[in-house]
């Protein structure tokens, strides 16, 4: 095994193993290194990921002729033969991912390199299981057609819960006529292909964690801001999504005993203060009823009194809530993303300003307690097309394996 620089071994996130029964993981390893450093020469990778150099001569090659990896020019160096480099091809495969919300349907393709090719949304009245998956059919057909490249997976986000008693499904920031029913089976049988279904802010955190502010960050949380408010937590770099998947249902945290009353049954949960759902019924009882991702961005660059009194509220009770998933999860940090335009998410942070003492409030940090992540509204939809790539690229570590 090579000897590893210090430097080298700070940018390994992810370790390989050597035993061939593993080699699958080691692939990952592989891919996941060149995705996250860009083209390298073989030795460079051995070093990254202490893997020997005949194990990543074997891969290299392998993953060249499955066209996953291209191979570039020779590096200049000062002296000796110039290494050949590799990097990620980005025709090898596609993946397409598509958000389901409550009133819009978001298609993304993305290629091998991570970059989107396609992303269009489509307005959607009837959310019911017939009509969606006939859309998803329809959107996956007209995506191959328009692309040759291999098709290594789909990736479906909704909004959660999913099945909970005593939790009503029905709701505007839910899709009513999904409850009890296997979401990945009736999708797949629809477009006859396997389809990875997850929770939107779970998908979100993917994508951040693929593309956005999570790049360097193995343990963070994200919360989501959909039609409601979720937290995608990714804990040693892989989601964490619990028994059930119901992980960081946060919006339904009663943050107001004998509050607002929720759609889910209960009354103050923090989705009915701030969420978006929350903001538009705020501008919709003041007479503003467009309030799409325009209008809400041209309202804030006004400084509109509903809109600020919305920040006011929503940073007063994310606040604690911040510094509850902190006590919980012990993150690096929390990201705060999804379909709000990024300035009004900066300027909710800095309403939220001092945050209540947690275990993150440590004078030395690496990051701020709080950031606002980088891929946009369609984060959901870019984690969906990142869940495949997430599957196929990302080394999962097994604790029953000898090391």
């Amino acid at each position: 095994m090579h000897a590893a620089t210090a430097k080298d071994a700070a940018l390994a996130v992810t370790l390989g193993k050597n035993p061939e029964r593993i080699r699958d993981h080691n692939r990952r390893v592989v891919l996941d290194v060149i995705r996250r450093h860009g083209p390298l020469g073989r030795m460079h990778i051995a070093r990254l990921t202490h893997l020997t150099a005949q194990a990543i001569a074997n891969i290299v090659d392998e993953l060249v002729a499955e066209n996953f990896l291209m191979q570039l020019g020779r590096l200049k160096t000062g002296r000796g033969q110039p290494p050949i480099q590799f990097a990620v091809n980005p025709d090898g495969a596609m993946t397409i991912g598509v958000e389901m919300g409550s009133t819009h349907m978001v298609t993304t393709v993305l290629d091998l390199a991570g970059t989107p090719r396609v992303q269009h949304i489509r307005p959607i009245k009837d959310v019911s299981p017939e009509k969606l998956s006939l859309q998803l059919r329809h959107e996956v057909d007209a995506v191959k057609r328009s692309f040759p490249s291999r098709l290594l997976g789909i990736g479906v986000v909704m909004p959660g819960p999913f099945d909970i008693e005593g939790m009503s499904s029905v709701g505007p920031t839910t899709l009513p006529g999904w409850s009890g029913i296997d979401a990945a089976a009736v999708l797949s049988e629809a477009c006859g292909e396997t389809v990875l279904v997850e929770n939107d802010a779970n998908a979100a955190a993917v994508g951040e964690r693929l593309f956005g502010s999570g790049r360097a960050i193995s343990n963070f949380a994200m919360m989501y801001f959909g039609a409601g408010i979720g937290l995608g937590i990714i804990q040693d770099s892989v989601p964490y999504r619990g028994a059930f998947g119901n992980a960081g249902e946060v919006g339904h945290i009663v943050v107001r005993p004998g509050g607002r009353q929720c759609a889910c049954g209960q009354h103050g949960c923090l989705e009915t203060y701030a969420s978006v759902y929350a903001l538009r019924e705020k501008l919709a009882a003041a007479g503003i009823e467009a309030t799409e991702f325009e209008t809400i961005e041209k309202l804030h660059q006004q400084r509109h009194p509903i809109l600020l009194e919305w920040l006011d509220e929503a940073a007063a009770y994310l606040a604690p809530m911040i510094a509850m998933i902190e006590n919980i999860l012990d993150p690096e940090t929390i990201i705060l993303g999804g379909m709000l335009p990024d300035a009004i998410i900066d300027d909710l942070i800095g309403h939220m300003g001092r945050l209540p003492i947690s275990i993150a409030s440590r004078r030395v940090r690496a990051l701020p307690r709080v950031i606002r992540g980088q891929t946009g509204q369609f984060t959901a939809a870019l984690g969906a097309a990142a869940l495949p790539m997430f599957e196929a690229m990302t080394p999962k570590l097994d604790t029953n394996s000898e090391t």
